[in-house]
């Protein structure tokens, strides 16, 4: 899930709504892969300054099992958020650092998809194409966060580049890596400096994971969201597949094939 727009407490976004990532974790009605989210969670938040590195909060129980979320996230308010609920691949360890979002810097980023046998197909291959930065700042053995590791890269070795630009680049790459290697994969990401979101609705597969965004509801005036499923009734729209979308400060939304 990706907030931006006008401040808000964030339980309005992870609590309160009748199908929140909370009831998603348990019930989720898209899923393509699994079937529960238990396998921990994460959230990330922008302050008014957004030029300050955002804070993160993770925990490996399942989200409904943390007492102390109903309470933080009624403390916390904040203009752009993203969070995640986790469906742990098979062999990969629950641990505080394969939760996501992951962060480097002024950026935050979760992905909802994986990569078909990561550890013998594009573990390798990825890792030797990063800067030292994309390297190091690498802390869990995830196929998740070595994509937001090639964003990272993108960014590092061209500070210039627009973040939607480094987003198409790692998903270019993605592409290129899985057709020579024979790996399967889905992308769906969603992408933060604090000011903007960046998100991708993406696979080299039949079946792509779910992604929606709304704008100005009654409930969110002055804001956007994005969820992989819809959080409650509304005018939700399904992102196209093989898709881009930006959202900028003044969310203005453009959606870009890939």
């Amino acid at each position: 899930m990706g907030y931006l727009g006008s401040s808000v407490q964030l339980d309005r976004l992870l609590v309160k709504p009748d199908h929140s990532l909370i009831v998603q974790s348990y019930q989720p009605r898209e899923m393509t892969a699994g079937l529960l989210n238990a396998d921990g969670f994460g959230m990330g938040w922008y302050h008014s300054q957004r030029d300050v590195e955002p804070f993160t909060y993770k925990n490996t129980l399942p989200i409904w099992s943390d007492v102390n979320l109903p309470s933080l996230s009624r403390y916390v308010e904040s203009g752009c958020m993203l969070a995640n609920v986790r469906s742990a691949t098979p062999g990969q360890a629950i641990d505080l650092s394969n939760c996501q979002p992951f962060q480097q810097g002024l950026i935050l980023g979760v992905h909802n998809g994986y990569i078909e046998n990561f550890r013998q197909t594009l573990y390798r291959p990825i890792r030797d194409r990063l800067s030292d930065v994309a390297y190091q700042s690498i802390g869990g053995s995830t196929d998740s966060e070595h994509i937001f590791a090639l964003i990272v890269d993108a960014l590092e070795t061209d500070p210039a580049i627009a973040l939607v630009d480094a987003v198409h680049q790692t998903l270019m790459t993605l592409s290129h890596l899985g057709q020579q290697y024979q790996a399967g994969f889905s992308a769906n990401l969603i992408v933060s400096d604090g000011w903007q979101l960046v998100a991708s609705r993406c696979a080299n597969r039949s079946s792509t994971p779910s992604l929606y965004w709304l704008r100005d509801d009654p409930l969110f005036p002055q804001a956007v969201l994005l969820a992989s499923e819809p959080l409650f009734p509304g005018n939700w729209i399904a992102c196209p597949e093989h898709s881009l979308l930006t959202v900028t400060h003044d969310l203005d939304i453009q959606s870009h094939p890939i």
